[in-house]
């Protein structure tokens, strides 16, 4: 029951006690009392000043009860009631910045009645919520006990519940101000309609939403209508959410829940908030289940089954959830000074930091270092030695340097043809990166940038050649005097008359015929035409993706015959012995053509069957297929796939996701390009909706002995060798995907999984006394050492996963609960990060971190990954995820494997060298290459 009593001094005692039960239940009563000096209707002006004293029971002893209150006096006037003051107990002035505020908002205009009594009790009844609010506030401070801010994470906690990421300083609302200015410009009234406020505060669209959920509550508790704001109010809204304290974003933030302002927040609004948060977090599985979290919400903060929460309970569940960030940012920041010094950049001499920079440089890049070194050597020689031949020759007297220059071009494009091949035998590069001991010295990793660089030098080759040709060497035979070309005929036979001489003969169609194919094949190479960046208008846009790039490829078979043509057609060079384009093509052709013959013939006869087939969230298809026989991989390498009903001709480079020691291979494809989206659409149509309790949009399973989907014939090559190969050589592995590019590195999570399972089995078997193998232990590993865990070097993983999507985690949900349940030793660390939530300690995400925590708590399963893994919001940040390694796991190599977009790459790998050189922990830094 919540009573009042005023007391008027023209009117003796006059009592007023009324029922409002909707706004205090009976276990937090609030009343007031106090005399309202100054007639009502006598003063000038038809107003009066009227003071009313709020007491706030609490936890304090019946002695201390008379003093615990809140003084407040009201101006009542003609048309409006207006706060004239707010004091504490004692008559001081009341300092809390939220009370400040809150009294701020509680003038209240309308127009009056007939009685200005009734209409002055009327006013004062409105404005009774708001005083609830304050009696709220004032409590908080005596459960200090209950709430302590100066310990543990919640002290730092207060930091959170931001409503916009730039809140601090005046340049932040002068942006705001100019996007106000510019807004209404565009609108009839000059005012900030609602639909446009998150945009003038700086929120993106996905918050729309939101940003109308918050102007609403800011607009309730002014009492502004219309849905339009000026910007004086504005200003307003702006300091209040702008505001650094704690408590006045907690009171902002229970004001967006509470809609129907009665000081209490129930199941349905607590459910229309989670839809809010997750939508504006485009978490659409919260959005889907926020039934359920809100019951979960209501019987954790209301166990006594009232129907609603207050502010205090929402207050320790915020602190809570965002306490578990917290404890993050505190051990950064410890971090942070164990390592300070040694990462802290120095101030030295421009030449002493070029000469470190320079070491450094070598030392993280030796292997590529001295394999260009070598290439450039080589190409440098031999342009010398052609030119300086060609400089003694007769030639030199009619076409002078040009044609020692073209000479000298023309002999590293020889070298160069034949080098481009050697990068693209990926089994004779999986061959020797498996059995020999060169890829301690040889970056078989870098096997395609390797590839560009000579396709580059290629392009530089053809030009210098071309040039000195068709621009010096031809023009000067034409201008030649008889008695210059004298020697020249030989060769060139009688003096040509016309360009045209030049360009007819074979030389000349072989040459030009190359240089437009190379250009073709070059540009639909670059990553513009290649990723599809290109906006082209039809039919011009199938020159852009994956198959253009794929099949002008392929032109290289009519350069190489024109290229062969070419050298036979020599005009300086009769003799056959003299004629080496030959020599240098000979071993890489035989090589390349024996590659995709093996492909062809190990593709034909190791068929696999389709085990599953699954669609996921993100336009990802998986496919589980039978192992071929003999079919041996390891963790991260990759195979390609060929797909006939969709083109029999292209093979497309996947991860393998399953590990070595399960009896299936998986793919995990991911529709970015045409041939995914034709391979997808080709297997959708033998799947359907899945049963209860599997995974996936749509599903196809292949069961032994029934009716089965007739799924396309799939061929597979492989394994190839790819960097996250070498995992096991590492003591510490960090592994990092990003979104799709997660692939290999489940795979190697896996592995680590039945190594595990392994090593637990061969532990138990010697406890028992047997001397058997484990079933999961390989032939190879019992026969060399016994026992499986002497090949297993690696003790401790951490695997990030980025991904921007929620429903990216069905992927792979299986094995983040099989790394749970197994991992009882942490040998392994799963971080999984949403980018597309909001930082930890954003309002928008507050409740997402509440949830969360309550939900994991309870049942075990993180809401955003519906994994046992408990997933992060927004971006890692990478330096800590880098010192926290290097403090765990001192004198260590650490094994840093990345795939996925490139832009991390550079970040990663300069933070692997700076630790490398600055701290006793070594890291080493691979990227998937592809």
């Amino acid at each position: 029951m919540y009573k009042s009593q005023m007391q008027n001094s023209e009117n003796n005692q006059h009592q007023h006690q009324h029922s409002d039960s909707d706004i205090v239940g009976d276990n937090d009563k609030i009343s007031f009392s106090g005399p309202l000096s100054g007639p009502l209707n006598k003063r000038p002006g038809g107003g009066g000043r009227k003071s009313a004293r709020f007491n706030i029971p609490g936890d304090s002893s019946p002695a201390q009860a008379s003093d615990d209150y809140v003084e407040i006096t009201l101006d009542v006037r003609e048309d409006s009631v207006a706060v004239h003051s707010v004091k504490a107990a004692g008559g001081g002035e009341v300092e809390d910045p939220e009370l400040a505020l809150l009294a701020r908002g509680l003038e209240k205009r309308s127009s009056l009645g007939s009685s200005v009594v009734r209409n002055a009790s009327s006013k004062i009844r409105q404005v009774s919520q708001e005083l609830k609010r304050l009696a709220s506030l004032t409590r908080r401070p005596a459960q200090a006990g209950r709430f302590d801010r100066t310990k543990s994470a919640a002290a730092h906690a207060l930091k959170g519940l931001k409503f916009i990421s730039k809140t601090d300083g005046g340049a932040a609302w002068a942006g705001v101000e100019k996007r106000f200015d510019k807004i209404v410009k565009e609108e009839a009234n000059g005012l900030l309609p609602r639909a446009r406020f998150g945009e003038c505060i700086g929120m993106n669209k996905e918050s729309k939403d939101f940003a109308g959920e918050l102007f609403d509550a800011l607009a309730r508790r002014r009492n502004i209508g219309g849905g339009c704001i000026n910007k004086a109010q504005l200003k307003e809204f702006w300091d209040q959410f702008a505001d650094q304290s704690f408590d006045s974003r907690l009171q902002t933030f229970f004001d967006m829940v509470d809609k129907d302002a009665d000081g209490r927040i129930t199941e349905e609004e607590v459910r229309e908030i989670i839809t809010l948060s997750a939508s504006a977090n485009k978490l659409s599985n919260i959005q889907m289940q926020a039934d359920e979290y809100a019951r979960l919400i209501m019987e954790e903060l209301d166990p006594n089954e009232l129907g609603y929460i207050m502010i205090e309970n929402l207050e320790m569940l915020l602190l809570q959830g965002l306490g578990q960030s917290v404890r993050g940012e505190r051990e950064s920041r410890n971090l942070s000074k164990m390592l300070s010094e040694k990462l802290k950049p120095t101030q030295d001499p421009p030449i002493k930091r070029w000469y470190r920079d320079g070491r450094y440089f070598v030392l993280d890049n030796w292997q590529r270092v001295w394999v260009m070194a070598l290439w450039i050597g080589v190409m440098a020689l031999l342009f010398t030695w052609k030119y300086i031949q060609y400089k003694d020759r007769e030639a030199f007297e009619v076409m002078g340097h040009c044609v020692c220059m073209a000479k000298g071009a023309a002999e590293t494009l020889k070298l160069n043809m034949a080098l481009i091949l050697l990068p693209v035998c990926r089994n004779t590069i999986t061959w020797l990166r498996n059995k020999t001991k060169l890829g301690a010295a040889v970056p078989f990793d870098d096997n395609l940038n390797f590839h560009k660089v000579i396709a580059i030098a290629i392009a530089m080759g053809v030009g210098i050649h071309g040039i000195s040709h068709l621009a010096c060497d031809f023009p000067r035979l034409l201008s030649a005097t008889p008695e210059e070309y004298e020697d020249m005929v030989p060769f060139f036979g009688e003096q040509p008359t016309s360009y045209w001489f030049f360009i007819k003969g074979w030389e000349g169609v072989t040459g030009i015929v190359m240089v437009v194919l190379m250009a073709i094949a070059f540009t639909l190479a670059s990553p513009w035409f290649r990723r599809g960046k290109v906006s082209l208008p039809k039919p011009l846009n199938k020159l852009t993706g994956f198959n253009a790039f794929w099949y002008s490829h392929h032109l290289f078979v009519i350069v190489y015959a024109c290229l062969i043509i070419h050298s036979i057609k020599l005009y300086l060079t009769k003799e056959w012995y003299k004629k080496t384009t030959w020599m240098y093509l000979a071993v890489p052709i035989t090589l390349y053509a024996s590659e995709r013959l093996i492909r062809a013939f190990r593709s034909s006869i190791k068929a696999v069957k389709i085990l599953k087939v699954a669609v996921y969230p993100g336009n990802v298809l998986t496919l589980h297929m039978s192992k071929p026989q003999g079919f041996k991989y390891k963790s991260g390498q990759y195979i390609f796939v060929n797909c006939a009903a969709v083109s029999p001709f292209e093979w497309h480079p996947f991860s393998i996701t399953s590990a070595p020691r399960d009896d299936y291979v998986s793919v995990h494809i991911r529709t970015l390009g045409d041939w995914t989206r034709q391979l997808k659409a080709v297997f959708s149509e033998v799947c359907q909706p899945p049963p209860t309790g599997k995974s996936g949009l749509l599903r196809a399973d292949y069961l032994q002995g029934e009716n089965n989907p007739n799924f396309p014939k799939v061929l597979i090559d492989g394994p190839y060798g790819a960097p996250t190969q070498d995992y096991k050589s590492y003591d510490v592995v960090l592994l990092v995907g990003l979104g799709i590019g997660a692939t290999p590195m489940i795979s190697v999570v896996k592995d680590i999984v039945n190594n595990m399972k392994a090593m637990d089995m061969e532990e138990n078997a010697l406890e028992e006394g047997s001397t058997a193998p484990s079933p999961l232990t390989t032939p190879r590993q019992s026969a060399g050492s016994g026992s499986g865990r002497h090949s297993f070097k690696t003790r401790r993983a951490y695997f990030y996963w980025v991904t921007r999507e929620q429903g990216s985690f069905d992927w792979f949900k299986g094995v983040m609960n099989e790394v749970g349940e197994m991992d009882h030793k942490g040998v392994i660390e799963m971080h999984n990060y949403c980018t597309s939530v909001y930082e930890e300690g954003d309002a928008r995400s507050a409740l997402i971190a509440m949830l969360q925590s309550l939900n994991h708590a309870k049942n075990g399963v993180d809401v955003v990954s519906g994994t046992r893994v408990k997933s992060h919001f927004a971006k890692p940040n990478w330096r800590t995820v880098y010192k926290r390694i290097a403090l765990n796991h001192p004198n260590s190599r650490v094994g840093v494997f990345y795939c996925g977009a490139p832009p991390p790459v550079k970040e990663l790998r300069q933070l692997a060298s700076d630790f490398s050189h600055k701290t006793n922990t070594k890291f080493e830094f691979h990227k998937e290459n592809f």
